[in-house]
C-alpha cells in the first residue's frame, strides 16, 4: 500500500503513542558510572577537562556511591590514581593500593553497589604505558603476569567483576586461569575487547595522569580504521573466557557495536568515553546545544546499536533527570 492509505505520521502525532511504540529505551539499569579514587587528597578535586567529574579520596568515593545508589545507579567502575608511580606499576596489585582500598570501603559501606574494577597499568606506571616496558618496547607476555596479580588482588578486595582494558594479547585467558586457580570461578570478566587507539581519551588521561611518557599506544590498542579486526579481537577474548565484551569508544564506533552485537550472543558493553562527555559539556556551557536532549540521544544511539550496558560519565546526570 502507498500514500494516502499509509501515513507514517499517525504513530507520531500523539506523545503517549510515540512512547508506546518507541523501539529503544534507556533506563538506569543500562548504565555504569565511572569513578576516580585518588591517594594523597583529603577532599574531592574537580577534573578540569571533565566538568562535573571528580577525583575522590576513599571516604568521599564512598559517599558518592551512596548518592549514586540513592539515584538508582546500581553499578560503578573504579579507576585508581596512586600517589607514587614506578616503572612496573606496583601500586596496581598492592593489597593496599588505592583501588583495593576503595573497593573494600564501598563494599563495606554500600554493599548493594555492584563494583567493577578497571584492570590496567597505565594509571600506575611512571612511563604511562599499559604494560611492562623494556627500552621503548612494551612487552606483552611479562605484562600478563602482572595483570593477573592485579586482578586477583582486586577480587580479594571485593570486586564483583574485573575489566581488563590493556589490550595485551592473551590477558583474558591468563586472568581467568589465575582467578579459577584461586577459587574465584564465580567472578566474571568484562574484556575491553575492541579498544581503539582513540583521540577521545584525552580528558581521561589528564584525570589519571596517564599520558605516555614516550611514543603512543598504537602498537597494542586498535587502529581506528579497522572493523574486521575488532571481530577477531572479540572472538579471541571469548575463546579465552570473557563473559562480556566491550567496544571503546562508543559514539564514533557505533558500527563496531552493531557488528559485535550481530555476531556474538554475549552481553556487549560500550564505553561513552571522556572526550565524548567533555564535548557535550563544553557545547552545553556555550549554549550551543541542549545538554539533556543530546545526552539522551547519544545514550539511545549507543543502546540502539546493540549495547546491553553503557559506561558513561553522563550516568549521574541521567539519573537526576530521570527523577525529575
Amino acid at each position: 500500500m502507498e500514500f494516502p492509505i499509509v501515513r507514517m505520521r499517525r504513530l507520531r502525532e500523539n506523545p503517549t503513542l510515540r512512547e508506546l511504540v518507541r523501539e529503544t529505551k534507556v533506563t538506569l539499569d543500562d548504565l555504569v558510572m565511572p569513578l576516580f579514587a585518588a591517594e594523597g587528597i583529603s577532599k574531592k578535586q574537580e577534573i578540569k577537562s571533565m566538568p562535573g567529574q571528580f577525583r575522590f579520596p576513599v571516604k568521599g568515593l564512598v559517599e558518592e556511591c551512596k548518592k549514586l545508589r540513592g539515584l538508582g545507579i546500581k553499578a560503578v567502575i573504579l579507576f585508581g590514581i596512586p600517589k607514587h608511580k614506578d616503572p612496573r606499576g606496583a601500586g596496581a596489585w598492592s593489597d593496599q593500593g588505592i583501588v583495593q582500598q576503595a573497593v573494600r570501603a564501598v563494599k563495606d559501606r554500600v554493599p548493594e553497589m555492584f563494583v567493577i574494577t578497571d584492570l590496567c597499568l597505565c594509571e600506575y606506571t611512571s612511563h604511562g604505558h599499559c604494560g611492562i616496558v623494556s627500552g621503548k618496547k612494551i612487552l606483552n607476555d611479562p605484562t600478563l603476569e602482572v595483570l593477573a596479580k592485579t586482578a586477583l588482588s582486586q577480587v580479594k578486595a571485593g570486586a564483583d567483576l574485573v575489566a581488563p582494558s590493556d589490550m595485551m594479547d592473551g590477558r583474558v585467558g591468563k586472568i581467568r586461569e589465575t582467578l579459577d586457580r584461586n577459587g574465584f570461578h564465580h567472578i566474571p570478566i568484562l574484556a575491553y575487547s575492541a579498544k581503539y587507539a582513540s583521540a577521545f581519551y584525552g580528558p581521561f588521561r589528564e584525570a589519571v595522569e596517564s599520558a605516555p611518557e614516550f611514543g603512543d599506544r598504537k602498537s597494542y590498542q586498535m587502529d581506528p580504521a579497522n572493523a574486521r579486526m575488532a571481530l577477531r579481537e572479540v572472538e579471541l577474548d571469548i575463546m579465552e573466557g570473557a563473559d562480556m565484551v566491550m567496544v571503546k569508544p562508543a559514539l564514533a564506533y557505533l558500527d563496531i557495536i552493531k557488528r559485535v552485537r550481530d555476531r556474538y550472543d554475549l552481553p556487549v558493553a560500550a564505553y561513552n568515553v571522556s572526550g565524548e562527555y567533555s564535548m557535550v559539556k563544553a557545547a552545553a556551557k556555550n549554549g550551543w546545544l541542549d545538554e539533556k536532549k543530546v545526552v539522551l540521544e547519544i545514550l539511545t544511539a549507543i543502546k540502539r546499536a546493540g549495547a546491553d550496558l553503557i559506561l558513561s560519565y553522563h550516568s549521574s546526570d541521567f539519573a537526576k533527570w530521570s527523577k525529575e
